[in-house]
């Protein structure tokens, strides 16, 4: 008998969020989708916060976008099961991951912090919400993140040959998956969509560079690229990861003083700072790789695309399309696996991934 779980994602890009039906058999298989965008006013707020820049009282805004993020996450778990239908035997449990307004694993006092409350999703979906996945890993001294690897190796691993999933969000990621059982890893190689949406939206008045057309008009600056990829994080060993914390505007801001370029070279050069780290991470942590699996939202800039297939010229680079899971809904789709796996008891980090010192089960249940 099928088993329905909801997935709620919100990542980086802090654009709204995606819901994901899916339907276990026990093989996941997307069933339904929708997306919920943020109204315009609650995202320049959550940015705000989440930038630091707010200047009123932070536990009462804190607790504002919480409890409006919560709403918002509801309504699109409602919105999808109006899309869908009422699945045989019902929904078993959502699975939230959240909206990350802080990530901070490293320090004296690691931690990470996703609102939305999922008290206010239970009760509105009257579905039982698991959320706060990633508080336990950094409890046992992971980063956190990335979580979505393990659902990778259960949906994308093949004995026969070596393979690499790369996630473009704001941030992107890697999952490598080796041949014949072995060892997998992952981690944030560094920005993904994020830092080009920025320009984007300061130079085209876009939320996106649609296709890519905007850099594929530019020239890649070299001494500005050379800047960039100066950056410690690309330098770290690990597990590791990042967030806006420390990949944001003033980062950018930063290194573009004094610079002459035109604003499509540094659309150009951004794009080529994504594709760089990204092949760098393939090359240099998964050598064996054959095959490279994109997903995530960068899937549709179509020369980011191709300056990747460049730089990776000895692998086979598809869309995870190609394997039966379409490319935007590969993490929403993950947090509905990691609920069920919560549910069954069964472990949901990766410690090769996130540095955890054992496997746990992740996340709270809110029944309904």
């Amino acid at each position: 008998m099928s088993d329905y779980f909801i997935g709620l994602m919100s990542g980086t890009s802090s654009d709204g969020v995606d819901a994901a039906l899916v339907e276990f058999t026990p093989a996941p298989r997307l069933h339904t989708s929708h997306f919920l965008p943020y109204p315009p006013a609650l995202r320049a707020h959550l940015l705000e916060f989440a930038s630091g820049r707010y200047q009123g009282d932070a536990i009462d805004e804190l607790g504002r976008l919480d409890t409006e993020l919560g709403e918002v996450f509801a309504a699109a778990a409602l919105a999808l099961m109006s899309k869908a239908g009422p699945p045989p035997g019902g929904v078993r449990a959502i699975g939230s991951h959240g909206q990350s307004v802080r990530h901070r694993p490293g320090g004296p006092h690691p931690f990470t912090m996703q609102i939305a409350d999922p008290n206010i999703i239970a009760a509105r979906s009257g579905i039982a919400t698991v959320a706060d996945f990633r508080r336990r890993d950094v409890a046992l001294g992971g980063q956190g993140a990335p979580l979505v690897p393990a659902f990778h190796r259960a949906v994308f691993a093949d004995r026969q040959e070596s393979r690499a999933v790369v996630n473009i969000g704001g941030i992107a990621n890697i999952t490598v998956l080796p041949a014949a059982d072995g060892t997998v890893s992952g981690f944030d190689t560094g920005p993904g969509n994020l830092l080009m949406d920025l320009w984007s939206r300061e130079h085209l008045h876009k939320p996106h560079d649609e296709n890519g057309e905007f850099a594929a008009s530019g020239r890649v600056d070299a001494a500005l690229l050379h800047t960039l990829l100066a950056d410690d994080y690309f330098h770290r060993p690990v597990p590791k990861s990042t967030g806006r914390e420390h990949f944001n505007q003033a980062w950018l801001a930063e290194r573009l003083a004094n610079t002459k370029l035109t604003s499509a070279d540094v659309m150009a050069t951004l794009s080529e700072l994504t594709a760089r780290s990204i092949s760098e991470a393939v090359i240099h942590q998964a050598p064996g790789t054959t095959r490279i699996l994109l997903c995530g939202g960068g899937v549709h800039n179509a020369y980011l695309c191709e300056r990747l297939t460049i730089h990776l010229s000895h692998c086979i680079v598809v869309s995870t399309g190609d394997f039966g899971i379409p490319p935007d809904w590969v993490e929403a789709m993950a947090f509905a696996w990691l609920a069920r796996a919560t549910l069954a008891g069964h472990p949901g980090n990766l410690p090769a991934v996130t540095g955890a010192r054992r496997p746990a089960v992740l996340g709270a249940v809110y029944p309904a």
